[in-house]
């Protein structure tokens, strides 16, 4: 079991204490993290204490333990899964090599460019997120809001510590510019589109963490195949919590969707206006929200061909999804993969490469686990009798970064003129009507088992405890 030092003012399980200039370094970077948590953290509750879990140990069975802490006190740390010192490299040109425990200098600026941009998405979140507990729906879903933000604090934590530790003034640098890029800035923008959109609303919020933070799930997973062990281990353990981002946005649109269809029965109406005017979210909104998430999240995997992606891999620096599960060679030279264009205004495939398509390959294990989640979602509307169904819009729709980028594409994959683009737009994207519509729906719930009227109660509470617990204690 690898347990964590709590006895450091920086928790680890790195012996953190063993190297002084490492712990004075970090040590150093700490208030400013403190400071950025206050300034853009969730608005407004510094003195609340939260039924939060924290790492105790990166042992499956020990590594969450639950208690009510202030959030700044909540114990961010260093955390890496135990070390495998046989490990070989499993893949690209050094496959059967032993993986790296330092950084080769051939490879330190790509290894730092994936560090940072990994590292940047985390604080981004939160500040994403920092008003939406204004407008919680309940205590419960509150409490999970304040999870995902600890923790993203952590993964930043995870990722600053890889650049203090191995890549000297270039990385403390690194992680400075990480505390002073804000989410939607004009002068000093998150690095990624995705991390720069508001996220105006509880809807926005769950559509988010089950697309978005999906995204992180796959780009984690490569990242653990990592030739760099340090890497690999790190995000490893970060995916033991982006499991919980996922469950809090796959539940909370069930949780919207059963609310839904319950008002639509009661009613006997499918009628958006009148579903609306009962206080739910109709299924079109529901359907546009959803369209719009997903076609930002797979925009995150990059350019549909990459010659950096060819170069991640052939270096060992990125692998695949569950790299270890495939059967070819791990090589990929010679090998190709289908991907799209558009020839003469309609959609075709051509084969490329697969190590310049390797961010579509990733792009397409995305597309397959999130459509897994949708059938799900649908299958409360049909224990409701509902018969509408959510859809995943196609690949090529509302892209912004590629060869599909601007492409005038509708949810079902026809490619559209502009005039039918301009006439559709408002029923395939949200509308500033939709948005004022939810936005006049986030009024605050807090007290313990009362839950919005937007909103159904989940079906348990958070380990183990009642849904009407007092997850937050308001000071």
């Amino acid at each position: 079991m690898s347990t964590v030092n709590y006895s450091d003012k920086i928790p680890n399980n790195v012996n953190l204490s063993e190297d002084r200039t490492l712990q004075r370094a970090l040590e150093g970077w700490q208030p400013n993290f403190v400071n950025w948590w206050d300034d853009v953290g969730p608005d407004g509750s510094t003195g609340y204490d939260v039924y939060l879990r924290t790492a105790v140990s990166v042992d499956p069975q020990g590594w969450a333990q639950f208690g009510h802490v202030k959030m700044r006190d909540y114990r961010w740390g260093i955390f890496l899964n135990p070390g495998d010192a046989s490990r070989e490299i499993h893949f690209g040109d050094h496959k059967g090599e032993k993986a790296w425990q330092d950084v080769p200098g051939e490879h330190r600026a790509n290894l730092r460019r994936i560090i940072v941009t990994q590292g940047d998405t985390e604080p981004a979140s939160v500040e994403q997120q920092r008003h939406l507990g204004l407008t919680a729906p309940s205590m419960y879903d509150l409490r999970n809001l304040y999870q995902i933000n600890v923790e993203e604090g952590r993964h930043l934590w995870a990722m600053v510590y890889l650049l203090h530790k191995h890549f000297g003034r270039d990385g403390r640098e690194e992680a400075e510019a990480l505390l002073q890029r804000t989410s939607g800035d004009v002068d000093n923008p998150r690095i990624l589109g995705a991390f720069n959109e508001k996220t105006p609303d509880w809807l926005a919020f769950f559509m988010f963490t089950y697309f978005t933070d999906r995204d992180g799930k796959f780009q984690l997973s490569a990242l653990a195949e990592s030739a760099f062990d340090p890497l690999a281990r790190t995000t490893k353990f970060m995916l033991t919590e982006e499991a919980h981002h996922m469950f809090v946005g796959e539940s909370g649109v069930s949780r919207v969707l059963t609310r839904t269809a319950a008002v639509m029965n009661e009613l006997k109406t499918d009628d958006a206006q009148k579903v609306r005017a009962a206080g739910a979210i109709d299924l079109g909104t529901i359907q546009r929200y959803l369209n719009f998430h997903y076609s930002v999240t797979i925009d995150l995997f990059g350019a549909d061909q990459s010659s950096n992606a060819a170069i991640f891999y052939s270096s060992g620096l990125k692998g695949r999804y569950e790299e270890g599960k495939r059967t070819d060679d791990h090589v990929l030279k010679g090998q190709t993969y289908k991907v799209l264009e558009v020839k003469d205004g309609q959609l075709v495939e051509k084969d490329v490469p697969m190590l310049n398509a390797l961010n579509e390959v990733l792009r397409d294990d995305f597309i397959k686990d999130s459509v897994a989640g949708v059938n799900r979602w649908n299958k409360v509307l049909e224990k409701a009798g509902i018969p509408t169904r959510l859809t995943v819009p196609h690949k090529a729709f509302n892209r912004q970064i590629g060869a599909l980028a601007g492409i005038k594409m509708s949810p079902d994959g026809r490619v559209v003129g502009e005039a039918e683009w301009a006439a559709k737009k408002s029923e395939w994207l949200p509308t500033p009507d939709d948005f004022a519509f939810v936005a006049s729906l986030m009024g605050r719930v807090v007290d313990p088992g009362k839950f919005a009227g937007w909103i159904a109660p989940p079906v348990m509470g958070i380990n183990r405890q009642p849904v009407d617990f007092e997850y937050v204690r308001f000071g």
